[in-house]
């Protein structure tokens, strides 16, 4: 239970910085600190693997960046 509690967690911090990301927020670079966090703290825990978590900051910094520059 625990292990699905931090997995939500995650993907809820995924969807709310895509969100803002999206709609060119000001907030998103603290949502995506946030998201960074989340995804450490689970691959910390062995609740996901740490190539997961890699690939996963990778992808959203990258996301993040283009949408930064598109402005």
């Amino acid at each position: 239970m625990r292990n699905k509690s931090a997995k939500s967690a995650v993907k809820t911090s995924v969807k709310k910085f895509v969100s803002l990301a999206q709609k060119k927020d000001p907030g998103a670079e603290e949502a995506l600190k946030e998201m960074i966090k989340k995804i450490d703290t689970a691959a910390g825990k062995g609740i996901i693997k740490k190539n997961t978590a890699a690939r996963k900051k990778s992808r959203m910094q990258r996301f993040y960046n283009t949408m930064k520059a598109a402005q």
